[in-house]
């Protein structure tokens, strides 16, 4: 041991994106799940740690669904902290949400 303690830093808790999809059953003419997930793929990588990318549809989450109740699915909402930081109809893009967290975050934006 040379006397240097190791000293662990705690990673800044991620944002985190609730993409609320619609269900296939319910909404027969929306784009299948499939194209959902590979597009929400996409996102995360792009996006990288600092936003945690979130599938949410009805069956598997009533009560989130309820309380956001968005008027038009797919809906996506920006969360940091438990304090919602933007919502759109619609998926976003990475640009969109590094640009969000770059102004929430005084200037630390999204890292990849």
């Amino acid at each position: 041991m040379t006397g240097l303690q190791a000293v662990e830093y705690e990673r800044p808790a991620a944002a985190v994106l609730l993409v609320m999809l619609p269900l296939a059953a319910r909404y027969p003419l929306a784009q299948p799940q499939g194209v959902f997930a590979a597009a929400l793929a996409t996102l995360q990588s792009q996006l990288g740690p600092a936003v945690r990318v979130l599938q949410i549809d009805e069956a598997s989450y009533p009560a989130i669904m309820s309380s956001f109740a968005p008027a038009q699915l797919p809906a996506s909402v920006l969360m940091h902290h438990g304090v919602e930081l933007w919502c759109c109809s619609g998926l976003p893009d990475a640009a969109e949400i590094d640009a969000l967290l770059v102004g929430k975050n005084g200037g630390a934006g999204a890292t990849r």
